[in-house]
């Protein structure tokens, strides 16, 4: 389990969770989730692009996923953000079916781009991938107040100058390096689970940001690091293990929250019989 190769496995990996653990928080709290979906898809039109031309494919994936993301941004403050998602997704797309027609010779990179190729990481690709998600990091950190303004109470953000069309663009920016950065390690289709999972499961448990931020990364550490070890136990995708612990985690998170607030309502009901029922010394009183 702890092989050479397996050792850039466990590294990637982890790059790939704490950087989707810090922005899946801002892809839950904006409502974006449908853009984390849409990015990687369309981003995957742009490897098959660059597969067909023989360049390289992280490339092709940087170009289409950068594209997506202006397109997205241009559109959002015209039309309602799902139709301009959709729209960006739709082009990309078809784009992607129009490369793949034209080539016979890419099953084994268009299979590794969608399911990813977290066991055949070289060392060499750790470099550009940590490199990667360092600039996400900043640029979330550099981004945290507007985008949490932004979120939350958008026209206090607007009375204080904050731009909610350059901050959308900024994120959705940083969006697209994260897809560069983790559909050759994930794969297009679950990278899309590591960045709303266990943001939306770390929810569950707290509203304060910092905390939900520090439990998102925890969860999709946890993910992450847990379904390589089973896979290589059982030797069955790590995929499926990704996307069921991922549910697993989320379902434990609302049952936790619906637990809770059960329990607070029940309190309140107690605190409310008990304040209007008399005391017995206003009994004896009167």
């Amino acid at each position: 389990m702890f092989s050479a190769f397996m050792i850039n496995a466990w590294e990637a990996s982890t790059i790939v969770a704490l950087i989707a653990g810090i922005v899946g928080f801002f892809t839950v709290l904006r409502g974006a989730s449908f853009a984390a979906h849409a990015l990687p898809n369309g981003a995957f039109a742009g490897a098959a692009g660059a597969s067909l031309v023989g360049i390289s494919t992280v490339l092709g994936l940087g170009v289409f996923a950068v594209m997506g993301a202006i397109i997205i941004a241009s559109l959002g403050h015209r039309v309602r953000s799902d139709v301009a998602t959709a729209l960006a997704m739709v082009v990309m797309l078809g784009l992607g079916a129009l490369f793949l027609s034209m080539t016979t010779e890419y099953a084994p990179q268009i299979y590794s781009l969608l399911f990813g190729e977290i066991l055949g990481i070289s060392s060499t690709a750790l470099v550009p991938t940590a490199a990667m998600g360092a600039v996400c990091a900043v640029a979330i950190f550099g981004l945290y107040r507007p985008l949490m303004l932004s979120s939350l109470v958008p026209d206090t953000a607007e009375a204080r100058g904050i731009s909610a069309v350059r901050t959308e663009i900024g994120f959705l920016l940083v969006l697209a390096l994260v897809t560069t950065m983790a559909v050759p390690v994930v794969g297009t289709l679950l990278i899309f689970s590591l960045l709303v999972s266990p943001a939306a499961t770390a929810r569950s448990f707290t509203k304060r940001p910092g905390a939900a931020m520090g439990i998102s990364v925890a969860f999709a550490l946890t993910t992450v690091w847990a379904a390589i070890a089973v896979s290589y136990v059982t030797g069955l995708p790590i995929g499926f293990f990704v996307g069921a612990i991922g549910a697993v985690l989320y379902s434990a998170g609302r049952a936790w929250a619906s637990w809770r607030q059960g329990a607070r309502t029940t309190h309140r009901k107690a605190d409310r019989m008990a304040s209007s029922s008399p005391s017995p010394r206003g009994r004896w009183t009167s």
